[in-house]
C-alpha cells in the first residue's frame, strides 16, 4: 500500500457548474430495468443531479445520459473530478472532454479530498431512496 500525498486543495471555482465531480453508485435492486445512478455535484453549489442506467451499461449511453443532465442545463465544463472508472478513462471520455476543452482530473484513495464530496453525496441518496423506496423497492428510480 502507498503512502499518502499531502493534502492538496482544489481551487474553489469562480462559478457554478463549471466544475464538477462525477461517480457511480451501483448494487440497487432493478427498477424499470435499471440498477446504477450517476451522481453529478457541482463543487461550488454542491447541488447535484442524478441519472439512472441498465448494467451493464455502455459508454455511449453514458455520454447522452452527461449531455442530457448536465451539458444541455450547464454547458461545457472547466474540470470534471472523478475516480479512476474505466467509464471515465476510456477514449471516448478523454476526447470528448478534450474537444470540449475540459480537463478531466482523477482522483485516487491516496488523495481522497477530490472526490469527498461525491461520497457524501452518494451517502445522502443511497439513506434517503433506502427510506422513500423501503416499501416498493423495484420503484426507486
Amino acid at each position: 500500500m502507498g503512502t499518502p500525498g499531502l493534502l492538496q486543495p482544489l481551487p474553489i471555482p469562480n462559478r457554478t457548474w463549471i466544475n464538477i465531480s462525477m461517480d457511480f453508485i451501483e448494487g440497487f435492486s432493478k427498477s424499470n430495468g435499471k440498477s446504477i445512478i450517476l451522481v453529478v455535484v457541482d463543487r461550488l453549489s454542491k447541488y447535484a443531479h442524478f441519472g439512472s442506467l441498465v448494467h451493464p451499461y455502455k459508454i455511449a449511453i453514458v455520454a447522452k445520459l452527461f449531455m442530457d443532465i448536465i451539458f444541455k442545463l450547464h454547458g461545457i465544463l472547466e474540470m470534471i473530478i472523478n475516480d479512476y472508472d474505466p467509464t471515465f478513462t476510456s477514449h471516448f471520455w478523454q476526447e470528448l472532454f478534450k474537444l470540449q476543452g475540459t480537463h478531466l482530473n482523477m482522483s485516487s484513495a491516496y488523495h481522497p479530498q477530490t472526490d469527498g464530496q461525491i461520497e457524501i453525496i452518494n451517502k445522502y441518496l443511497e439513506t434517503y431512496l433506502c427510506y422513500f423506496a423501503l416499501a416498493k423497492l423495484v420503484h426507486w428510480v
